[in-house]
């Protein structure tokens, strides 16, 4: 006869979830720009190391263009959206590479180092576009979201490992149903809707950066509607990791006119929106 388990083990859940409690309320830091209370333990030194590491790898194993016209306009535009971020600059190394790939696509790692590849070059169209995308970007390195990522997923782990030894006097069938359950609410419940939050904070905060820098904001909208094109069919927003492009065109319609002001009182006036 089939021995039956146990129920869950809830003091147990609760020590785990009091103990990522803490771990959370102890690691409170504030997002630049948008004054988000972030969960971070990583420092910016060790940020710019694991960074750096990452870049040298990325850029060893590719073709990395040294000179030319999309060079020159992709070092202006870092320079330019560089010097708009020195108030809340933490010190990075600011580094601005163009790799030669079909990807349609741009990356900041912690650190400031940043790469475009040519690929996005004709979505972009433009200046203004290519720095809607690399605004976006470095506004990841300074929202610190890679290392906020790695402490949610810690915060997770620990959550994870109290389900899992409160599931742990149940029989097999029942631990697993647990444990599924538990995966799809981190995953769909947590995981995804905090990833789209941080794509979405960098929208905004890119979006100010290159209004900042004397970029078009008014291009961020059209942009995307670009990218949305280019991009073919996509995943149910819930599903995936970033917002519907739909969503972002929205977003930006919001913000514009902030952007637009910001544009309007720190740019040459003959050039007004």
């Amino acid at each position: 006869m089939r021995r039956r388990g146990g129920g869950f083990r809830w003091p147990v859940m609760i020590l785990f979830a009091v103990g990522a409690a803490i771990y959370y309320f102890m690691n409170q830091e504030t997002v630049p720009f948008t004054e988000r209370k972030q969960l971070r333990t990583m420092n910016v030194d060790q940020e710019m190391q694991l960074g750096l590491q990452s870049y040298q790898q990325i850029l060893s194993d590719s073709n990395v263009l040294t000179d030319g016209p999309v060079v020159e306009v992709v070092q202006e535009i870092g320079a330019r959206i560089a010097r708009a971020a020195q108030a809340e600059d933490p010190g990075f190394e600011w580094a601005f590479n163009v790799i030669d790939s079909d990807q349609v696509n741009a990356f900041a790692l912690p650190g400031g180092y940043t790469a475009v590849y040519t690929g996005l070059i004709p979505v972009a169209q433009n200046e203004d576009g290519l720095a809607v995308v690399m605004g976006h970007e470095v506004a990841h390195a300074l929202a610190h979201h890679g290392a906020e990522r790695m402490a949610q997923q810690n915060m997770q782990r620990i959550v994870g490992a109290g389900v899992a030894m409160g599931a742990g006097g149940m029989d097999y069938e029942a631990q697993r149903m647990v444990m599924g359950v538990f995966g799809g609410i981190s995953q769909y419940g947590y995981a995804l809707p905090f990833s789209r939050k941080h794509e979405s904070e960098a929208d905004y905060i890119g979006l100010i950066l290159m209004a900042r820098a004397c970029y078009d904001p008014r291009e961020a909208p059209r942009l995307w509607e670009r990218m949305a094109a280019a991009g073919g069919a996509t995943p149910p927003e819930f599903q995936s990791t970033h917002p519907s492009p739909e969503t972002r065109i929205s977003d930006f319609q919001t913000w514009m006119p902030e952007a637009v002001e910001i544009y309007n009182r720190n740019c040459p006036s003959d050039i007004s929106l």
